[in-house]
């Protein structure tokens, strides 16, 4: 797969994605953490559950703003009790739905990262809710996730392109060699710096 060069970028794919299958997957290990789970270690370097769950709310947060054209209200606080835990999942879900307009997939934006394609942005969102669903069950000993294969394939595509050219390479791990028969969670997971 072409990495594109400086002088002939990677074609940026416009096409909208699902991420409804990602954000109710991602959901559900949400509501089934525990006050229990919080200061379990997860895949990310550093990080507890309550951790992830920090993050987690930026995220939601951030690309749903992202997706509606609108300033970013920020995350909110407080500890992780289960009924913050439950206004997670239905962020996580509202931030998929934000996603299902057609115009939230089309120009560019930058605020508050670097300026991008709006597609672009809407597959880092996917990445954020496919790989951070592997880290939560991982961390909570829950079985692997199992996604659509379309959206694994999308996520896929996207990480083999942009993870190696990010304009902040920090917020991912080394890459990991999958093994040869991996299947493509595995290789997602393994391209963003993870042991699959």
């Amino acid at each position: 797969m072409s990495r594109g060069s400086p002088d002939r970028p990677t074609p940026v794919d416009t096409r909208p994605i699902d991420l409804a299958p990602a954000a109710r997957l991602l959901a559900a290990l949400v509501t089934a953490t525990g006050d229990g789970d919080l200061a379990r270690p997860t895949p990310c370097t550093g990080w507890s559950v309550a951790d992830l769950l920090d993050h987690l709310a930026v995220v939601a947060a951030g690309f749903t703003a992202l997706a509606r054209g609108e300033d970013d209200p920020g995350p909110g606080d407080g500890p992780w009790d289960a009924a913050r835990r439950e206004a997670l999942a239905r962020d996580l879900e509202a931030t998929a739905v934000a996603w299902r307009a057609p115009e939230a997939w089309d120009g560019t934006a930058g605020a508050p990262g670097p300026e991008l394609p709006r597609a672009t942005w809407g597959r880092i969102a996917l990445t954020e809710l496919v790989v951070h669903a592997w880290d939560l069950a991982r961390a909570l000993d829950r079985p692997e996730p199992e996604l659509p294969g379309d959206t694994l394939r999308a996520c896929l595509e996207h990480v083999e392109v942009f993870v190696p050219q990010a304009p902040l390479p920090e917020l991912w791990g080394d890459p990991v060699v999958p093994a040869a028969d991996a299947p493509v969670l595995h290789r997602v997971v393994a391209v963003t710096g993870r042991v699959p």
